[in-house]
């Protein structure tokens, strides 16, 4: 899974067939995880040429990996 971004944290497309435009709310510098992980369990985060995944564990809590 790929992603793209429309701005700052605004739009955000998969890099699949079915791609979909959402809006993720963000204050000052804050974004609420359950806004990333709204239908997924796992998030990919492109930063630069690097791509990390962001998974959401059954414990509730955070890993990134490379």
């Amino acid at each position: 899974m790929s992603t793209t971004s429309g701005g700052k944290f605004g739009d955000v497309q998969t890099g699949n067939s079915t791609a979909t435009t959402r809006s993720i709310v963000v204050t000052g510098n804050r974004i609420e995880s359950r806004e990333l992980f709204a239908a997924e369990r796992e998030i990919i985060i492109a930063h630069g040429e690097e791509n990390y995944r962001l998974r959401l564990t059954s414990q509730n809590k955070l890993i990134l990996t490379k």
